[in-house]
């Protein structure tokens, strides 16, 4: 078993990005909230995510989603990144909201439509570029509501080619994260619907083709940690877009549904010895606040991923070989959960006085006054979020 001094030490190394689009404006498909102070621009956001960074001490890069926080000078906003003590994370392309995208992005049937896709994705990568990024995060709506609607194993061959074609202008040193979901907002059949199909995509590129787990894209029941499992083992794994569901695709906080869950997928990672760097992992939180206040909410994440994986690092890995070998099955599940019993929040708040910061994140965001006075500078935004 690790003991506390050396999972201080990792943790203290551990970086957890956060996204531009949770500090704006987001809700259901419904409806929209008015929220006080929510980030009305990219330079907001990128403000908001610094918040996020100084508190906790481990979130020191913010993705960014094109075209939701396109900016007249990218390197503009990345000086200012850099100025509020963080960096530009990664690049997500939107090739699902424009109405040429009805039937599709690389997928659609007409050429004409699969250009502009294609186009916008070539775009980012020039973006990521002038902003330092290294990610490339794709995720696709496409899909069919019907059958016989579209060719599905022509969908495959189009999608195979752009895929192809964005790899291909992949500069040195960025990887290309394919996402997968599998369902929403195509229910017939959806083009990239699991880790297999992304897998298989990736595999046919090259190396810097990964797979990224979003962990609310499973059906119910899914053995997430399973599908982690597999991606460690042949090197495949880019990352995660961390958040919780109870039904679908709800992007709550993560850790708030089943924290269990959480713990199961970061034992995978610690036991590939891929959580730190220079393993090439990701961690991102996707999420969507459209009732909670977004900083204190990406806060909080934050912690629930840091204690998830401070539980994991505790396991004691000797001991759970023993139980294994000798197929002993309470044992071996009892190590689990002496890990996943511990209370390491004392553990957290001494790493974080360490770190030179407040051992409470959020009640030191509450103390700052940042939150009152962006909502007196900003006011209650009508715009900012999806689509604006």
């Amino acid at each position: 078993m690790a003991d506390q001094r050396q999972v201080m030490d990792v943790l203290r190394h551990q970086h957890i990005e956060t996204a531009s689009w949770a500090y704006g404006l987001t809700g259901t498909r419904f409806k929209v909230f008015a929220k006080p102070g929510a980030a009305r621009t990219a330079f907001e956001k990128v403000s908001d995510a610094a918040q996020v960074h100084r508190h906790t001490g481990v979130a020191p890069s913010v993705a960014l989603h094109i075209p939701w926080d396109r900016v007249d000078d990218f390197e503009h906003l990345a000086k200012h990144a850099s100025d509020e003590g963080i960096r530009i994370g990664a690049i997500n392309p939107n090739v699902f909201q424009e109405e040429d995208y009805k039937l599709g992005s690389v997928c659609h049937p007409d050429a004409a439509v699969r250009r502009r896709a294609l186009d916008h994705l070539l775009e980012c990568i020039e973006i990521a570029g002038q902003t330092g990024s290294s990610i490339l995060s794709l995720w696709f709506a496409d899909g069919t509501n019907y059958p016989g609607q579209d060719d599905l194993r022509a969908r495959q061959d189009r999608l195979a080619d752009a895929l192809a074609q964005v790899y291909a202008a992949l500069p040195d040193g960025m990887r290309m994260l394919v996402e997968y979901k599998f369902f929403e907002p195509a229910f017939y059949s959806t083009d990239i619907p699991d880790w297999g199909t992304s897998l298989l995509h990736c595999m046919a590129l090259g190396e810097r083709a990964q797979v990224l787990v979003d962990t609310g894209h499973h059906a119910p029941g899914t053995n997430i940690e399973f599908i982690v499992a597999q991606l460690l083992r042949v090197g495949r794994l880019g990352g995660f877009h961390f958040n919780s569901r109870f039904y679908a695709d709800d992007d709550l906080m993560v850790g708030a549904a089943d924290p269990f869950q959480l713990f199961r997928i970061l034992c995978e990672i610690v036991a590939a010895d891929a959580l730190v760097p220079p393993s090439p992992v990701a961690f991102m939180l996707d999420q969507c606040h459209n009732l909670e206040d977004s900083v204190p909410a990406e806060i909080r994440s934050v912690m629930n991923v840091q204690e998830a994986t401070a539980k994991a690092l505790l396991v004691d890995r000797a001991a759970l070989a023993e139980a294994q070998a000798a197929g002993q099955v309470l044992a071996a599940h009892e190590v689990l959960m002496d890990a996943f019993s511990t209370d390491v929040r004392p553990m957290l708040r001494s790493l974080r006085e360490e770190m030179g910061l407040d051992p409470d994140p959020l009640a030191a965001y509450g103390r700052s006054g940042y939150a009152e006075r962006v909502k007196a500078e900003r006011g209650s935004p009508t715009s900012g979020g999806w689509g604006q």
